[in-house]
């Protein structure tokens, strides 16, 4: 390598350094499509000397080959494009990687180097997510790469099929988040650490809970309590009064079919309350025909987004895979742009709002492609 890349790579290592210093959640989209990487900073009362900084939660993984539901005949799809991340033992390589980058690389006398510490560590992931039973959600291949000792969390059909894999020790089913228990310490199951809950949102008429979204909820902003004592004050929004800023956690709200903004009233009546740090829905609507609504789409989006006010809106579940059988003659797709979508829902308002204080201000799309990663800051 000559010098100009030596000193460019340097640069660009020592920027990254830098960047993790802030101890903040990073987002790594693995493929095209709704597999991800998201790494929590563990609060700093959870890090040892010398230990891991991230807590990792792989989300829906399905990085190659095929997937099929009811047979092949009826449904088979292939990812269109590469994923940027092809094995788990890649998203392994990643997670590993980030945490020697986190820890600067600064070996002391007395003690090993990042990367001898790090070297015999089994697994990074430290829990899967799995939100629908459907297999690119919920692919057999690739989940049964992950260590058998990494917990699953998963909807109730989803681990009932996981269960039948017989390779994880641990299948918890996800809780349902609502307003009869507001306190998402609740849903802070075991083995998950006391500062982190995995929950689901649920909406009404949706028998096959298909527009439900996944919560993960963490309270480990250096800014925020690590144990948010509980408040009457509610807010569903990315800022929050400064009165209330020191008790509230913050939210990661995935869902990849879209869930009806009017199912998110429960994040309105959390207590403590919950910031929504990111919020991952779609842009494409997606139908079989008139039958069944499957992707709601950017104009659902846009109107989450707007109660929501997440500091990240990013689009999931959007790539055009390759595929046939008897489902894909019956599909319709309507790819929208956030501009298109917030045109209509201003329109379906009857033109009935002050451009000076349009509510829709500020919804904007964080595009975040195959490979690429985000820092939530």
């Amino acid at each position: 390598m000559d010098a100009p890349s030596a000193q460019l790579q340097l640069e660009l290592r020592d920027s990254i350094v830098k960047s993790l210093a802030t101890r903040r959640p990073i987002l790594h989209h693995l493929n095209a499509d709704t597999s991800w990487l998201l790494q929590l900073p563990r609060p700093s009362s959870a890090v040892k000397h010398g230990g891991r900084i991230y807590y990792n939660i792989l989300i829906d993984p399905w990085l190659q080959g095929p997937q099929s539901d009811v047979a092949r005949w009826f449904s088979q799809q292939w990812h269109a494009v590469e994923s940027a991340v092809q094995s788990i033992a890649e998203v392994e390589e990643m997670a590993r990687n980030m945490e020697i980058l986190a820890g600067g690389l600064r070996p002391g006398r007395s003690r090993k180097s990042n990367v001898q510490a790090l070297a015999d560590i089994e697994t990074f992931i430290d829990v899967v997510v799995v939100s629908h039973e459907f297999t690119d959600h919920c692919h057999k291949d690739t989940l049964l790469e992950v260590h058998p000792d990494v917990p699953v969390f998963a909807t109730e059909q989803a681990a009932k099929l996981i269960s039948t894999f017989n390779h994880f020790r641990t299948v918890t089913t996800t809780p349902t988040f609502s307003t009869d228990s507001p306190d998402w310490h609740d849903y802070s199951l075991l083995p998950l650490p006391s500062w982190l809950s995995i929950s689901r949102l649920t909406a009404t008429n949706d028998a096959l809970h298909y527009h439900s979204a996944i919560l993960i909820t963490f309270a480990t902003h250096p800014f925020l309590s690590a144990t948010p004592k509980k408040r009457s004050s509610l807010s569903i929004y990315g800022d929050v009064p400064s009165s209330t800023a020191p008790e509230a956690a913050e939210c990661v709200i995935y869902t990849p079919h879209g869930i009806p903004y009017t199912a998110l009233a429960p994040i309105a009546q959390a207590d403590p309350p919950l910031l929504t740090l990111a919020f991952l829905h779609g842009l494409h609507d997606v139908s079989i025909s008139a039958a069944q609504q499957l992707n709601l789409g950017a104009k659902n989006g846009v109107i989450a987004q707007r109660i929501l006010r997440a500091k990240y809106w990013v689009a999931t579940h959007d790539e055009v895979k390759t595929g046939g059988g008897l489902v894909s003659w019956f599909l319709k797709r309507k790819i929208w742009t956030v501009e298109d979508a917030l045109n209509e829902a201003r329109a379906e308002m009857n033109g009935d709002f002050d451009m000076e204080y349009d509510e829709f201000r500020g919804v904007k799309l964080e595009d975040v492609g195959n490979g690429e990663s985000r820092l939530l800051e």
